[in-house]
């Protein structure tokens, strides 16, 4: 047998696992490399100033509200479905815990001070968990589409949020709340902290649990999942419930950031964190995608966006490029599927 045969066949016999395995460790590092090559674009382009410990800070202020949104898509997006309501999510869990915090004087400090802080943040979680529970039972139990549960909420969500706040803003919050968006421990901001334990928390639940077994298994045959013996109806509220609370924590640092809860913030991250997902190497039809791929996505795409303010590049041509590139993202991932088929 020649040698190129005899590799062939090894290649043949290699565990279907440990085939994912390299899959998706080649992925990581393409796309780690793609997130360098754009790094020297940016600096050989905007100049020395992109690099500045000035940028570096202010893009990573910047990205941990779109990644818990990203991420909140990205469960969803694992089971095959989607959730058109994590932004509305984060605005309407936001505007709960404003509206808590300010009803309260704003002279309280110590004990008093943190305990109304939990339980504007109870309040805030136990609204998150029942959207998602909402979504799950029309999605798990009742057989409606996804696309049709979730942009119902949103609509819904983001009504109730319009009238409960006439269309403006709650702002004054505590310093625990403020820190959260706009604090620094040594020298991180404290926001991306959150989205890298949250990260950290849904890789861990994703790749060592048997929710996350199951999820996989749902976005690749929920049919024969059902049948092997998965409740695969509780999974997948779990996993609607999990999205929303990712969203109840970017509604957090939206808070923290801008001082302030309003039912219209970060709405133009909602087609983007799709973007950020299938970039990241999330199968838009279920089953495939990990964590660490798409924080090297949002690194890119912030760059990408970075870049191309500092440039002075029109916001609408961004928006175009955005749509450029997930069409792009698109084709070459379906390509790609069929290479490897």
């Amino acid at each position: 047998m020649s040698d190129a045969m005899q590799k062939e066949r090894r290649a043949f016999l290699v565990a279907p696992d440990a085939r994912r395995m390299l899959a998706q460790a080649s992925g990581f590092w393409g796309l780690s490399l793609l997130l360098v090559v754009l790094l020297a674009a940016a600096s050989a382009a905007v100049g020395d100033r992109f690099l500045s410990g000035a940028n570096l800070r202010a893009m990573a202020v910047q990205i941990p509200e779109f990644g818990l949104l990203s991420l909140a898509m990205m469960i969803t997006l694992l089971k095959g479905g989607l959730n058109l309501a994590v932004v509305a999510t984060a605005n309407a869990c936001a505007l709960v815990v404003a509206a808590i915090l300010t009803a309260y004087p704003s002279g309280l400090d110590g004990l008093q001070l943190y305990a109304v802080v939990a339980m504007a943040l109870a309040a805030g979680l136990a609204v998150a968990l029942l959207i998602g529970l909402t979504i799950g039972v029309l999605v798990a139990y009742l057989n409606i589409s996804s696309i049709i549960a979730t942009l119902g909420m949103m609509i819904l969500l983001k009504g109730l949020a319009l009238g409960f706040s006439r269309g403006g803003v709650l702002s004054g919050f505590p310093e625990p709340i403020l820190f959260v968006g706009q604090g620094m421990i040594w020298f991180l901001p404290a926001s991306l902290l959150v989205l890298l334990a949250a990260a950290a928390v849904l890789a861990f639940a994703l790749n060592r649990t048997s929710f996350g077994a199951a999820l996989y298994m749902i976005g690749s045959n929920e049919a024969a999942t059902r049948y092997s013996g998965v409740n695969t109806r509780w999974v997948m509220t779990r996993c609607y419930m999990a999205s929303s609370v990712l969203a109840f924590l970017a509604g957090l640092v939206m808070m923290g950031r801008f001082n302030s809860a309003n039912a219209a913030y970060g709405e133009s991250y909602l087609l983007l964190t799709i973007l950020a997902a299938v970039l990241g190497g999330v199968n838009p039809f279920g089953g495939a995608g990990r964590v660490g791929r798409m924080l090297v996505a949002l690194a890119i795409l912030q760059v990408i966006q970075s870049s191309l303010n500092q440039l002075n590049i029109s916001p609408y041509l961004t928006l175009a490029i955005w749509g450029t590139l997930l069409i792009l993202v698109g084709a070459f991932t379906a390509r790609l599927g069929r290479w490897r088929r």
